[in-house]
């Protein structure tokens, strides 16, 4: 076994979404969307080879890991082929979000998964802006499947499954769908949500394949019809060559920590959210979203 369950998506990937990628990618020219940009588009596929590059670097010890966990460690094993799938693509799911979430809410988690989230425009190549560096640790956060009694390949193939449904909702042509498919699971409506870099929207619809994540552990928005979506981060990096796309979260780090008068504060810069500063200069998300729920609520009640 000498493969991981991301390259068999990346592979899979190029054989499925690339059609849906050609078709979206007509659309965007015959109706003069504007959805692609031949920069954009190209930095996307850079992104996705270098986390090609860093998964076949990582892609036997992660097996290894896995299986070796699975094989020593198993606490119980599910019997029944039905149960043990959906159990085991229920777990998986839940885990990516933790993950997910985790690249959100910890900033040195945020300074690799930034680069996932750099792209000012939406559609189906976003999902090709890989976050390079996360091959070096998601495995960790898989760990407990192995424990639950799920062997590595199955988990891999699980990993393949989510992923692949993951990147077909990085589009805007498709709206809102059915009330029950938009309540259960994740849709483009809920993912262009978590691309946006408006207030409202930040650290929102971590899910890859079920939104009841998000709505159960209060990380769910809806999509609001009469605000635009501003893709990309609250602030951009200086300029779009990849070295700068990948690392300049890095950069930024590293001079808050340097800055930071304390040790203390130093460590809080590398485990807070993003956008905390030892001298309230910058506010987390959950600052400035508390704040415009409270200017709406002003403004609402002085137009009764």
């Amino acid at each position: 076994m000498t493969f991981t369950g991301s390259d068999i998506s990346v592979g899979t990937l190029f054989g499925g979404v690339i059609v849906l990628t050609l078709v979206e990618m007509y659309f965007s020219y015959a109706h003069d969307r504007k959805l692609y940009t031949k920069k954009d588009t190209l930095n996307n596929i850079y992104l996705m080879l270098a986390a090609v590059l860093v998964n076949l670097t990582m892609k036997t010890a992660t097996f290894f890991l896995l299986q070796y966990c699975y094989e020593n460690y198993r606490l119980f094993q599910i019997e029944n082929v039905w149960l043990y799938w959906i159990v085991l693509i229920l777990a998986q799911d839940f885990l990516y979000w933790f993950l997910h979430t985790v690249g959100h809410y910890v900033r040195f988690f945020w300074a690799m998964h930034v680069t996932h989230h750099s792209s000012e425009y939406f559609n189906l190549t976003t999902g090709f802006r890989s976050t390079v560096f996360e091959p070096l640790y998601r495995v960790f956060f898989y760990l407990p499947l192995a424990f639950m009694g799920f062997n590595a390949l199955d988990v891999l193939f699980a990993y393949l499954v989510t992923q692949i449904y993951g990147n077909i909702v990085h589009t805007q042509t498709v709206g809102k769908l059915h009330p029950i498919i938009e309540y259960i699971f994740v849709t483009p409506s809920h993912h262009r949500v978590h691309h946006a870099s408006n207030v409202r929207y930040l650290d929102k619809n971590m899910g890859m394949v079920l939104i009841l994540w998000d709505r159960w552990f209060g990380t769910f928005q809806a999509e609001v019809p009469q605000e635009e979506i501003k893709y990309g981060l609250t602030k951009q990096p200086d300029d779009s060559k990849f070295s700068n796309i990948v690392f300049h979260e890095w950069i930024a780090l590293a001079q808050d920590v340097k800055k930071a008068p304390t040790f203390w504060d130093k460590v809080k810069y590398v485990f807070n959210p993003p956008g905390w500063s030892h001298d309230g200069s910058t506010q987390i998300a959950k600052v400035m979203q508390r704040e415009l729920r409270e200017a709406e609520q002003r403004a609402k009640k002085e137009s009764v």
